[in-house]
């Protein structure tokens, strides 16, 4: 059975059609002191997929609690789906005494399955951290879909980092060219610095790709930046929607003409799914 975490209810279903499976039904309780409980009451059978994106550190209780709830249950084989792994970023202690958190929430989760399976995590070198079997899915070609039709399109990654990113969407596409930002954040007071693409923008449609906008700050900064040099129209796409905070409007004050985001994390803008992409990965 797929079993859904409270904020992947969505996604787990287009996962269970992909799938040809059954699609579980859990409960979310939440008690007056503030502890949770997530179960599974009509859990059947001997292998689960828990699907749970983590986004905020109730959501690593979920999952952990459905993990739990499964193996109570029966299964005796238990495969992970994180569609958005929280704490990606924290990959490394960056200051002394700091903890690795990826590596802490990697080993929490393995305690309680037998595989994980991510989607474009931050940093694809924190599947290491997990003491389980883990399949990385790439799903950024699931962007392409809800793209409107663009006029010579240009890929714009916002640091090198997220340039594979913007080159699998412009594959998934089919035409235009790719380039990114230089990017520097100051790990001290969290400043980013950016210098702009020598890529050629004016009278072009601009896609700017990452896999994550979480506070949007940095995606618009960089969309303020194609505005002056004379870019057409401006569209954010990302992989995991977080836009947390004012991100959305950050973006639009900015000059963003549309956000395009997929169902990892469930907003208004997940226009794309990546359950086929993880469906073929189960």
């Amino acid at each position: 059975m797929i079993v859904p975490s409270s904020g992947t209810q969505t996604l787990a279903a287009a996962l269970a059609d992909e799938a040809g499976v059954p699609l579980a039904t859990p409960t979310f309780e939440r008690f007056a002191d503030g502890e949770r409980l997530a179960a599974v009451p009509e859990f059947a059978g001997e292998e689960a997929t828990v699907v749970a994106s983590t986004v905020t550190d109730g959501d690593w209780i979920e999952l952990l609690q459905l993990q739990d709830a499964v193996r109570e249950a029966g299964a005796s084989e238990v495969t992970t789906v994180i569609p958005y792994l929280g704490y990606a970023r924290q990959d490394r202690a960056f200051k002394p005494g700091q903890p690795v958190s990826a590596r802490a929430m990697a080993r929490a989760v393995a305690t309680g399955t037998d595989r994980i399976v991510l989607v474009n995590p931050h940093e694809e070198s924190v599947a290491g951290f997990f003491p389980v079997p883990v399949e990385v899915v790439d799903a950024a070609g699931a962007l392409a879909e809800p793209l409107p039709e663009l006029r010579d399109p240009l890929f714009l990654a916002p640091d090198a980092g997220a340039i594979g990113i913007a080159e699998t969407l412009r594959d998934a596409y089919g035409s235009g060219s790719t380039d990114y930002f230089e990017k520097h954040r100051d790990r001290e007071d969290g400043s980013v610095e950016i210098t702009p693409s020598d890529a050629p923008v004016a009278d072009r449609d601009v896609v700017v790709v990452d896999d994550i906008i979480a506070t949007g700050s940095t995606m618009s900064e960089s969309i303020a930046v194609l505005r002056e040099r004379g870019a057409d129209r401006v569209v954010a796409a990302c992989v995991h929607p977080v836009l947390a905070s004012n991100a959305v409007t950050k973006l639009r004050a900015a000059g963003v003409e549309r956000i395009v985001g997929t169902d990892t994390v469930e907003r208004a803008c997940s226009e794309a799914s990546v359950a086929p992409a993880i469906a073929a990965n189960l």
